[in-house]
């Protein structure tokens, strides 16, 4: 009984494995350096790490503590720098210009007389450009394989000013010049087949459904939704399902598995169901969910056709080191985070959480593993998703519920319809008209529910590591005793709630928070009674709701337009739902419902605004003056000046909150 307890004693506080820890460090390296040239270094950001290699040093051993702490330098090390490398090849290349610019569309969508582009194997005068280039191009004819060739003026995308700028997107995705409506000249079409077969399926669905559904049909298949209708795609983001729509692990795992019943009994049934999903996921354009998931079916696959063990950890670490050792900007986007960490949160939680279910009298065994598997990934991903979107699903669980039983038929009709209808083109209608049935059931089903109530309008701030420490600690791959666990429950619970609060709430003082995109710049004053926002004339009115939805969900006092072109500001600033519109100089804006006030000061709650230029607005608050001016080349979106005689300092910016010193 002894040498059993002392046997167990003497394993890790962590059931993890090499290479966990080699992942781990990947992933740290790429997130230090993101956070120091991009978002800016809080204590915080090495919580989560301290505590897990804390814990994964014990039973203290030298050999142990040396082995754990080179694997992560190294791979950390590793991580920082190609990231560094991927930032300096995305800075350079030519800069903004005039030029004659020849590319393949790999992307496409079509709107009202336009399509929106993405280009790559670019060339700018004649000569190789490295990344890619999105473009709006004045027609609705062009498609993926396109070769194009026109001359325009580019702009060079420079790196993210911040973790909420949308540039990001065009970061990660390494999309690295931008260019307005262009007219254009094609002049051949690319041999690539995935994308004549993409092209192919687009005008097929485009030519016997309605606009809706082929538009449905199509990001289901592909992906790619930014041609869904944006009511709807807002609707089943708040819903909490938009995931059926970015060709996530479900439907690499749905595809897998009905390839492998094709074959069943037959061990090499593996290698085609393998060779499948790597060809969908080409087709889709090795997203990274996508690429996540070939990989671990790939490893489970061969791993239990040939009867050896299988490590869902270990699949997973080794599925986020070939993703980020190809791309390491990967990290930053929000589908590496959802799709790894939906994983994650399988692997901690959903032993345990489907052993809690099964201890309920006469409760079915299928049942526990599925709800047990739908919470672990909710539990897990919800400071991913508040941090992505800036609020979380209230419904997401119960639609899931639904959802995910029904996927699989859902997406496999409407894929094996489709491309029936490529290979059998006379009975495109017919064949089709099996999945616009379908598409139809879900367009009624998702217009006639309203799904949009979503936690909103807060930040976690530091809540999102105690909340990530909480559940690496209270997971089941920690080993802890009741008692400890529940004091740890309790502890990690309570620092949580003050993390939020401190984060959000302000008790006494002026809290700014300031953001920049890039469309334009805003600032939020708060007091502990009142709220204003201010916005340049550039910014949109859903970049301004976002950043609101991101910290603030109440009711507007007031927004100031800070911009030499009022009007277009205005126009912005009435959709944001504040109680008045405030603007420098007296224009027509031909606004009926919503009163504008011009002048040059305004009282708020005890905060007092005054314009010094249709530009600039200086607020005096507790005793100090803010200035604001949103037409200079500032780093925060808002310069913060002083004022006053002697132009001294008199006041610090701790953690948004003015205080005098």
């Amino acid at each position: 009984m002894k040498a059993e307890e002392e046997k167990r004693r003497r394993l890790p506080r962590v059931n993890f494995r090499l290479l966990v820890f080699c992942a781990f460090g990947l992933i740290f390296g790429i997130f230090l350096y993101a956070r120091i040239r991009f978002g800016g270094l809080k204590p915080a950001d090495f919580l989560f790490c301290a505590v897990f290699l804390g814990l994964s040093l014990f039973p203290l051993s030298w050999k142990r503590t040396a082995a754990l702490v080179l694997c992560v330098a190294i791979f950390g090390g590793a991580g920082a720098g190609l990231m560094h490398l991927y930032t300096q090849r995305y800075l350079g290349g030519p800069q903004d210009g005039a030029y004659a610019v020849a590319g393949v569309v790999t992307s496409f969508t079509v709107e009202s007389g336009r399509c929106d582009v993405v280009l790559e194997d670019l060339t700018f005068d004649g000569a190789p450009v490295g990344g890619k280039m999105t473009a709006v191009i004045s027609s609705e004819d062009v498609r993926a394989g396109d070769i194009l060739f026109f001359e325009a003026e580019v702009t060079k995308n420079d790196v993210p000013m911040s973790e909420d700028d949308a540039s990001f997107y065009y970061f990660y995705s390494d999309i690295r010049y931008l260019c307005p409506s262009v007219s254009y000249q094609k002049t051949g079409t690319s041999k690539n087949f995935l994308y004549k077969l993409s092209t192919a399926l687009y005008d097929r669905l485009n030519g016997h459904m309605d606009a809706a559904e082929a538009e449905v049909a199509y990001a289901l298949l592909t992906g790619n939704s930014r041609g869904m209708d944006e009511g709807l795609l807002e609707e089943v983001r708040t819903g909490g399902v938009a995931h059926i729509f970015a060709v996530s692990g479900l439907h690499i795992g749905i595809l897998f598995g009905a390839v492998l019943l094709l074959f069943r009994k037959k061990r090499w049934g593996v290698f085609p169901a393998i060779a499948v999903i790597l060809i969908y996921s080409a087709f889709c354009a090795f997203t990274v969910s996508s690429v996540r998931a070939v990989i671990m079916c790939a490893v489970v696959g061969i791993y239990r056709a040939y009867g050896r063990k299988y490590d869902f950890l270990q699949s997973i670490s080794l599925a986020a080191l070939i993703v980020l050792l190809i791309s390491p900007a990967d990290f930053l986007s929000t589908g590496f985070r959802l799709s790894f960490g939906a994983c994650l949160g399988l692997a901690l939680f959903s032993g345990s959480l489907s052993r809690l279910f099964g201890k309920i009298p006469r409760f079915p065994r299928f049942l526990s593993s599925y709800l047990a598997a739908n919470l672990s990934v909710q539990l897990f991903t919800f400071p991913i998703l508040l941090e992505a979107f800036g609020y979380f699903s209230v419904w997401g669980f119960l639609l899931n519920l639904v959802l995910i039983p029904v996927l699989p038929v859902f997406f496999l009709t409407v894929l094996l319809f489709s491309l029936l209808s490529l290979a059998i083109p006379p009975g495109a209608g017919v064949l089709l008209a099996v999945p616009r049935g379908l598409l139809s059931l879900f367009l009624l089903v998702v217009s006639a529910g309203d799904f949009s109530y979503a936690l909103t309008g807060f930040s976690l701030g530091a809540g999102g590591a105690v909340w990530l420490v909480s559940s690496l600690i209270l997971s089941e791959r920690v080993r802890l005793k009741i008692v400890p666990r529940l004091a740890a429950a309790v502890g990690l619970a309570l620092l949580f709630g003050v993390a939020l609060i401190f984060e959000n709430a302000v008790f006494a003082g002026v809290r700014i928070d300031v953001f920049r995109c890039r469309t334009g710049s805003a600032a939020l004053v708060r007091t502990e009674s009142s709220a204003v926002l201010l916005i340049d004339g550039g910014i949109a009115s859903y970049d301004a709701k976002d950043f609101l939805g991101r910290r603030y969900s109440g009711k507007l006092d007031g927004v100031f337009v800070l911009s030499e072109s009022e009007l277009g500001g205005i126009n912005h600033a009435v959709f944001l739902g504040a109680e008045n519109v405030y603007a420098c100089d007296k224009i027509a804006t031909g606004l009926r419902n919503t009163e504008v006030i011009f002048g040059e000061e305004a009282e708020i709650g005890g905060l007092s605004f005054c314009y010094e230029a249709r530009s600039k607005l200086v607020l005096t608050a507790c005793g100090v003056v803010v200035e604001f001016d949103f037409e200079g080349a500032e780093a925060l979106g808002a310069d913060l000046y002083i004022g006053g005689a002697g132009g001294g300092l008199k006041y610090f910016l701790n953690g948004g909150i003015i205080k005098t010193l």
